[in-house]
């Protein structure tokens, strides 16, 4: 009787703590370590809709967290980053391009950043989570073989937990598929 009392106070303790320090502390195995205040912000900036249930809602708003406020994403996978009239660089308010949202197509000399929005099928680039993974951790270029990517720096993000790659295959998975714009 002590044993299971036992358990369940140490169970109300993790649930008590993962709520109040919003990760899971050492012991609670079973919490997920992705619930914080980045999943709350990830959905807030979506710069586009998102399709999320409540299954994957804290893992959809954390990629979207680590795409839209980390992982400078837009920058490289969006032509032009920024909806017209609203480049920060330019002292306007910034807006990022929800038409042309990570459809690639900026050049960065001969290499031209590839779409990562979902294909036909649902998948990021026309990747499977296994191949964005092994992507974002050798850096192989999955369209062929042998071929690293020389820009992207898969290097960084390859060091990312595995948890916060399948955030950011989640949320790409949950956005529209968009065209490549035109940059000027």
């Amino acid at each position: 009787m002590k044993r299971r009392i036992l358990f369940g106070f140490s169970g109300l303790v993790c649930a008590l703590l993962t709520g109040a320090l919003l990760v899971a502390p050492a012991g609670c195995d079973d919490a997920p370590t992705y619930v914080d205040e980045r999943v709350e912000r990830g959905l807030a900036i979506s710069p586009v809709p998102i399709r999320v249930t409540d299954e994957d809602r804290d893992l959809v708003g954390l990629g979207s967290y680590i795409v839209n406020a980390q992982g400078a994403c837009t920058d490289c996978h969006t032509c032009p980053t920024y909806a017209p009239g609203h480049d920060p660089f330019k002292g306007e308010e910034g807006q990022d391009n929800a038409v042309n949202f990570l459809a690639g197509g900026m050049a960065f000399g001969p290499i031209v950043s590839s779409d990562i929005t979902p294909d036909a099928e649902g998948r990021p680039g026309g990747l499977t989570l296994e191949e964005f993974v092994h992507l974002m951790r050798t850096g192989e270029d999955p369209g062929e073989a042998g071929r690293l990517l020389q820009v992207m720096p898969w290097p960084v993000y390859g060091r990312m937990s595995a948890n916060d790659l399948r955030a950011i295959y989640a949320y790409l998975s949950a956005i529209p598929h968009a065209e490549r714009g035109t940059c000027g």
